[in-house]
């Protein structure tokens, strides 16, 4: 573990690059994630995350001797995830796959039934099931939660943000899905708005964004007991210094709860870890 970035922020951004905003070619996010993996915030990178039908193109860009880690986005049905990682190059190692269950509204079991049986075939490899934060919640965390508990690799996956304001949980819903995380012991990954550190208000779409560095305060609040309208108050804040005061306490420890969240950029996030005095070191870009 680097001296520069902290045990609390291992593998918090995964790469995002070929996914908007950002939506990077292939061979421009593999060799922007190569770049990431050997530069001195290594350790602050997870997996290069892939849609499955980009998986087969990945080992033309790679040298003989190399290896990469990936997770898996599933664009296409999750029946058909198996023959795809099963097509993988040896020197591609799969983390993990993401795969939306349902829609907003929908009843997630269905979906949630099809990746439990899935998951049940993965070795070495977790399945997130993308859960809405609408109907059926409570069930499929259950279901989920009593999957990992008898042995099977799941966690589950929500949505922050995107191009609709009902896509933004309010700091009070995501407060309960993170306590509900926390009393099933369910690992949680987050994607889509955590652009910054600090919660804000994005001029050129007029939403207010989480921050990670709130949802990282929250986490460890949460960790530690608290209540629900503890952690939303976390959540709401776009003090910087009460959110980095835990995470300069709790720098040592393994992240609790969050696996981490997808991003499109690594040097944002990055960027903003040194201005709040998280990460070690001068910014390489």
């Amino acid at each position: 573990m680097s001296t520069q970035v902290p045990r609390l922020l291992a593998g918090l951004v995964d790469d995002a690059a070929v996914f908007p905003p950002g939506s990077a070619s292939l061979p421009d996010a593999v060799t922007a994630h190569r770049r990431h993996r050997a530069a001195w915030y290594a350790d602050l990178v997870g997996p290069l995350l892939l849609p499955a039908t980009a998986l087969p193109d990945l080992a033309g860009l790679l040298g003989p001797d190399e290896r990469i880690t990936v997770g898996v986005v599933a664009d296409v049905p999750v029946g058909q995830l198996g023959a795809v990682l099963a097509g993988a190059d040896p020197r591609v190692a799969v983390r993990q796959v993401e795969a939306p269950i349902a829609k907003r509204g929908e009843d997630p079991q269905p979906g949630l039934t099809g990746l439990l049986e899935f998951a049940g075939r993965l070795d070495g490899v977790t399945g997130y099931a993308e859960v809405p934060l609408t109907f059926g919640l409570m069930r499929a965390l259950d279901t989920l939660a009593g999957a990992r508990a008898g042995g099977l690799p799941v966690a589950v996956k929500f949505r922050t943000g995107g191009l609709a304001a009902e896509l933004f949980p309010t700091p009070a819903e995501l407060a309960a899905v993170i306590c509900a995380c926390r009393d099933r012991e369910l690992p949680f990954k987050l994607t889509a708005g955590l652009h910054h550190a600090v919660r804000h208000l994005d001029p050129g779409t007029g939403f207010t964004h989480h921050g990670f560095g709130n949802v990282l305060a929250a986490v460890l609040a949460a960790d530690a007991g608290a209540g629900v309208d503890t952690v939303a108050a976390l959540l709401a804040t776009t003090d910087p210094v009460r959110l980095a005061e835990p995470a300069r306490a709790g720098r040592d420890r393994t992240r609790p709860l969050w696996v981490g969240y997808g991003s499109c950029s690594i040097l944002e996030p990055l960027t903003d870890l040194i201005r709040l005095g998280l990460v070690n070191g001068g910014f390489e870009a």
